[in-house]
This record gives C-alpha cells, structure tokens and sequence, in this order.
C-alpha cells in the first residue's frame, strides 16, 4: 500500500517584497495561481534555493508543489493578495518540520515564464532565514553573489521569506483491487476483434471481478452481523444492570447496626427501626 502525505494549503509570498529591490505585483500572484501545471512545469522544493545534485545530499528535494490558490489577506489593516500552496514532501522534510527547522518558505518566480508574458513559479524553498532579515538578504543580491548563483534564470526572484505552518494529512494513492480488474477489462474490450487467448484472459478478470465483488459482500455482512451481536450483547448488560441496581436497592445491609427497641413507661415498645 503506497501511502503518502499531502499539505494543507499554506501561505508562500505576498505581493510586496522580494529580496533584489522588485516587488511581486499582484497580477504575477494571479499569473502563477491561473497558470501553474505540473504537466507544464513542476516545481520542486529545495533547501535555502540550493539545487544540489547528489539526490543523498542535504540540498536535494524535499518535494513538489501539487497546486496554488491566490487569496486576499489582512496583514496590518491592509488587504493584499497572496499565494498558497499545497505541497507533496519527502519524508525528510517532514523530520525537518517536527524539529522545528527551516519553518520558512519563499518562491522562486520567473515573471516571463517561456515568454508567455505571465509570471510561473518554479521553485519554493524552505529557509530558516524570516522575512525580517530580507535586507541582508538584498544585499548579497544585488552584489551578484550568494542569492544570484542560486536562480535558474537570471531574471528570476526570490520573494522575502514567509513563516510557514506546515500541516500533513496522509492520503493512499493506490489504486483499489476492483478499479485495476476493471481497467484490465476495458483495455482488452478496447483491442477490437478478441483473440481465443483474449477471450480466456476476459473471463478470467470478470470472473475475478465477480469473486472480489462477493468477497467484500461477504466481508459487510460479516461486519453487520458483529455490529448486530454487539448491540444485542450491549442491550442485554444494559438489562442486568438495571435488574441488578433494582435488587440491590430492594436488599437489607444486614452489616448496618439496628437501633435498639424504643420502650415506653410500661416496658411497651413504641417504636423500632
């Protein structure tokens, strides 16, 4: 069973600041949310804008970007849009996270994507450096140093780091028993006049199908049974607790001390408990 995890939607970039003295204007968030396709361009994530290439190296992937929203925020009383994004991470960026490391994210954006004229993001990295310290971060690039290096294309730009709360939920990607006996039929349906061997090989996946299909017929009503029988066994011992508390109620402490005999002037007893 393939079991992956997934990310919630986070928060990546804002339009305003990046880290060479541009801005992300509002329409590269539009562009990027509209426009991105993993089928078109999948971006990974990478440690602070490293792309190492020893796929064992701290500075491999930790992931793909699955898919991106653009939504307004209130950030100090001002609305702006901003980018989110759900991610795929590798196992490793997930030890990351619970250490509490690298809990910051910025994007790469190319604002002329294969000169379409529209903004595509093609990166994300997560960084232990805030959006607080993108100045010093400025500096380095406008240099044509650390940061620069770093860009898959020299017109590209790295947005000031945004905190990230990073949420998994894992999800199973693999494909049920009945869907694969099904695609097997369609697929041999498909090849147009069946041969002897395709027709035994038709039989066999209906027949399949047809097991499966009374397997897990079977499995409900065994369930149903277990549910029926608990509920039985659960309205029975509801009963005997209930009778048991009502002869309890109804039966003498006999360890509980009587009063004596209350007697009167003439030895008559009066009354007695």
């Amino acid at each position: 069973m393939s079991k992956k995890f997934r990310s919630k939607l986070f928060r990546v970039a804002v339009e305003g600041a990046t880290t060479d003295g541009r801005e992300i204007q509002r329409s590269w968030i539009e562009d990027m949310a509209a426009t991105y396709n993993r089928n078109t361009y999948g971006a990974r994530l990478n440690c602070e804008h490293i792309k190492g290439l020893a796929p064992d190296s701290v500075f491999g992937s930790y992931g793909d970007v699955l898919s991106l929203e653009a939504k307004e925020v209130d950030i100090a009383g001002e609305k702006k849009l901003a980018l989110f994004a759900q991610i795929e991470p590798t196992e490793a960026l997930i030890a990351l996270n619970k250490k509490g490391q690298k809990i910051y994210t910025s994007i790469e954006v190319q604002p002329n994507f294969a000169k379409t004229g529209k903004a595509y993001l093609v990166g994300l990295a997560v960084t232990d450096s805030p959006a607080s310290l993108g100045t010093e971060a400025l500096e380095f690039s406008a240099q044509k140093g650390t940061l620069a290096n770093r860009k898959l294309h020299a017109d590209n730009l790295f947005t000031a780091a945004e905190e990230t709360e990073l949420e998994f939920e894992e999800v199973d990607d693999t494909p049920s028993k009945v869907a694969g006996l099904f695609k097997k039929v369609s697929e041999l349906l498909g090849k147009g006049k069946q041969t002897d061997e395709q027709f035994g090989e038709l039989a066999e996946t209906l027949e399949a199908i047809a097991k499966h299909s009374a397997e897990q017929a079977e499995a409900l009503n065994a369930e149903k049974t277990a549910r029926q029988r608990l509920e039985t066994q659960l309205s029975t011992l509801s009963g005997d607790l209930a009778s048991l508390k009502e002869t309890l109620g109804n039966t003498q402490d006999h360890s509980q001390q009587q009063r004596p005999p209350v007697a009167g002037g003439d030895g008559v007893v009066l009354a007695q408990f």
